[in-house]
């Protein structure tokens, strides 16, 4: 049994990653009706948060049945990641995640996200004052190291422990990668090779396909597998991956109907939590997948995510359906 602290996650837990603009209570919603054993918020800026700015404080929003749940946080001012800690800790989340991996400029060269790897020694300071000021459990996700010549993931693994963190998720690529390249998961082997770690590691990166996760499950010494862009508009993959580890055989693909019933339950929520047009606008990024490998589809994507309309979207949706009615996927 994997735990964090007194949460138990099963045997070998899949968790679905935190995404800026995709890990949204919508998406949270399907994927936790399709398997994932854990949540991560979207990451939520530590200053946005003690500014009390609308769009930080809305990713706050956690819903009893999303649980267990861990709400990210970033930043790279000590002082102000241990106050939005104490803020988010009052939306009762079962877990508060901090935030080292993110590669994008505007968060890693400002010294957050990923941008802390350059400074381990005041990623372990920011980490333990973290800890000692919430009582839930503190996990970490990060990334192997900046670039190819700052790799120390076993050292940070073990630093962080030390200080309190009671997970971590392991980002196998560096920041210089982005998320170009294959990701290096021998490092988490060296990692859960330490005799002195005794938190769980999970692995992220490249886990796309159900075999993919079974091959790295037998090969790399992980406590489970962190699922992120294979989610996006296919939020099918964690029992599908959890019945292939189980039984080595495939599950049949979603089928037409189950994906509009799927895709419609999303937009809907996203129309509802954020307003039809933010609604509608954040859903386009799924429907590529939601329907992905259908011949002659790109007449209906390209109206879907050019409708401005909840009902321009269900119509072609409608549509969709009566076209493609007899349409089977293959496995």
């Amino acid at each position: 049994m994997v735990k964090i602290g007194n949460l138990e996650l099963g045997d070998y837990p899949l968790l679905l990653a935190p995404m800026e603009d995709v890990s949204d209570p919508p998406f949270r919603a399907v994927c936790k009706q399709n398997g994932a054993d854990l949540m991560y918020t979207e990451f939520i800026s530590s200053e946005g948060l003690i500014r009390d700015a609308a769009k930080s404080v809305q990713k706050l929003d956690i819903f009893d049945y999303e649980k267990p749940i861990g709400i990210q946080i970033f930043g790279n001012e000590i002082e102000s990641m241990r106050e939005a800690a104490e803020i988010v800790e009052e939306a009762k989340p079962d877990i508060l995640d901090i935030n080292y991996g993110c590669p994008v400029n505007k968060v890693a060269c400002k010294g957050a996200g990923a941008g802390i790897l350059l400074d381990i020694d005041k990623m372990v300071s920011m980490t333990a004052e973290i800890v000692k000021a919430v009582k839930i459990p503190v996990t970490v996700k990060t990334r192997l190291g900046w670039d190819n010549d700052t790799i120390r993931i076993v050292e940070v693994a073990e630093r962080l422990q030390d200080v309190g963190i009671q997970a971590i998720s392991i980002h196998a690529r560096t920041r210089k990668q982005m998320y170009k390249g294959e990701a290096d998961w021998s490092y988490l082997n060296l990692v859960k090779d330490n005799p002195r770690l005794h938190i769980p590691v999970f692995g992220n990166g490249d886990i796309d396909t159900p075999e993919r996760a079974a091959e790295y499950k037998a090969k790399y010494n992980v406590d489970g597998m962190m699922i992120g862009r294979a989610s996006i508009g296919y939020p099918w993959i964690f029992n599908e991956i959890k019945h292939y580890l189980a039984t080595g055989e495939k599950l049949a693909a979603p089928t037409l109907d189950e994906r509009i019933a799927v895709a419609k339950k999303h937009l809907d929520f996203s129309v509802e939590w954020k307003g039809e047009k933010l609604g509608i606008l954040e859903m386009r990024r799924h429907y590529t997948n939601y329907f992905r490998g259908m011949p002659n589809f790109k007449q209906y994507r390209t109206e879907m995510v050019t409708s401005d309309t909840y009902d321009e979207v269900c119509a072609i949706l409608d549509q969709v359906a009566k076209v493609y009615a007899d349409y089977e996927f293959s496995v």
